[in-house]
């Protein structure tokens, strides 16, 4: 058996940070990982759907070209190119680390999946392994509905999407959450037709009814058809297309394509950890239990990022590896100090920080609420950009921001200053009196709040 003083399993996004403070204490630390190093986020999230997201974009702004007064024409979308720019910054980032643990000293890499005989006793391959402390960073994968006849077609994830190298002629997405919108503006961009089936009523459900309603305005106005209310009941392939039969209130039918992307949810892989045989508890929904601090029912054994439930985002798995090396380094971060706040990368982006409308309402305060179009805008105007809009909510008894929803140009960005104000306990009147630069989209957030009235 190998005994080392930390043993990391997976390497998603909560990797770089352990290592960072781990590796200069000379402990000896094993990683195992038995796929592509990196994790979702570098190889089939965040990097390579951000990269898609620039290119996309580029081709909306060319097709937009005489709006400005430009004249370019059509724009011609070399598909090769496009994927060529994606892996060589997912391929440099996925390698990058690789390097960086095969090049240190303290470091071992083992190319294994992992998965426990006892506590804090994990079998990698042919190795036995021993961990003084396992951090469990193994992430999620997605969700395969049981759809009648899905099994029978090429269905792709949002993995194989990246791998295809053609466009799709016609991309038929079921799901209409964060991956489903961001990936079929995407490919509507390119110049693929999209249609978008989502179960409920209301597209991205998370939100607030005026959020969503704007994002599928803007889906829809760009060519997107968007089927609502749509339960899928059956999926089958004749001569290399997709059938998708649908019993949606909107209109009952049958929509044919080239290509089946499935983007309903994602479930933890815990599956292959053999969590019982090292006291691990799971939850209903199959992730890892933690306490406030990511420690699992097992002692020295941590569960961080998605597999932990605690969150769904490459920021929140680097915000749980803080917490526990606060845990070990005497700091004092927890899971349940965190604000939560994410970003959907559609164009124009949406930033949320804290609550929604609904939650601030459900919770029984009494909420101010305030709201701005982008048309009001001016540097929205001077860019051409003023589809969505800014809402602010405040706790009326203590003058504190609660909740924002950024939907505009740079909301994605916009939204961090308001993370910032809500963790530093920044009243409203203190921030209605900041100077900021003009002219910017940010600068007229401190004005939004002259609106803010009650709404319960």
């Amino acid at each position: 058996m190998q005994e080392f003083d930390h043993v990391l399993i997976g390497t998603g996004q909560a990797l770089g940070t352990l290592l960072g403070r781990l590796i200069p204490t000379g402990d000896s630390i094993a990683v195992l990982e038995g796929a592509r190093v990196g994790g979702t986020c570098v190889n089939h999230g965040c990097t390579p759907t951000k990269t898609l997201v620039a290119s996309a974009r580029v081709a909306h702004m060319a097709r937009r070209a005489s709006f400005y007064g430009v004249e370019v024409g059509e724009p011609q979308i070399d598909f090769a190119r496009v994927r060529e720019r994606m892996n060589e910054i997912r391929h440099g980032s996925s390698k990058g680390l690789t390097e960086w643990m095969e090049g240190t000293e303290n470091v071992t890499l083992i190319r294994e999946w992992g998965a426990f005989e006892g506590p804090r006793t994990v079998r990698a391959g042919d190795s036995l392994i021993r961990g003084e402390r396992v951090y469990i960073n193994t992430g999620t994968h997605p969700f395969l509905p049981p759809i009648p006849g899905i099994r029978d077609v090429p269905w792709l994830d949002s993995a194989r999407l990246l791998n295809l190298k053609t466009l799709p002629e016609h991309l038929i997405i079921i799901g209409g959450g964060y991956i489903g919108v961001e990936l079929g503006q995407v490919y509507r961009r390119f110049g693929s037709a999209v249609t978008i089936v989502q179960r409920g009523a209301q597209l991205l459900p998370r939100e607030d009814e005026d959020v969503a309603e704007a994002v599928l305005d803007v889906l829809r106005g760009e060519g997107i058809d968007v089927i609502l209310e749509a339960d899928t009941t059956r999926v089958s392939e004749t001569d290399g297309s997709i059938r998708v039969v649908i019993n949606a209130a909107e209109r009952p039918q049958e929509v044919t394509g080239s290509h089946l992307l499935l983007a309903v949810g994602r479930r933890p892989n815990t599956s292959l950890l053999n969590c019982d045989a090292a006291g691990i508890v799971l939850t209903k929904r199959g992730h890892i239990a933690v306490d406030d601090r990511c420690r699992t029912t097992a002692d020295g054994v941590f569960a961080l990022g998605d597999v932990n439930g605690e969150g769904a985002f490459t920021h929140t798995s680097v915000n749980d590896a803080e917490i526990v090396l606060d845990l070990l380094f005497r700091g004092t971060r927890t899971i349940s100090q965190r604000i939560p706040i994410y970003a959907l990368f559609t164009d124009p982006p949406l930033g949320r920080v804290g609550m929604s409308e609904k939650e601030a309402l459900a919770s029984g305060r009494k909420v101010l609420r305030a709201t701005r179009p982008m048309a009001k805008i001016s540097r929205a105007k001077e860019m051409g950009e003023t589809q969505g809009f800014a809402k602010l909510l405040v706790d009326a008894e203590t003058d504190q921001i609660i909740g924002a929803a950024i939907l505009g140009p740079g909301g994605d960005e916009i939204i961090n200053m308001f993370a910032a104000i809500m963790h530093s306990g920044i009243p409203c009147r203190s921030y209605r009196e900041v100077v900021l630069v003009h002219p910017t989209v940010s600068e007229l957030m401190p004005w939004v709040l002259d609106g803010l009235e009650p709404i319960n």
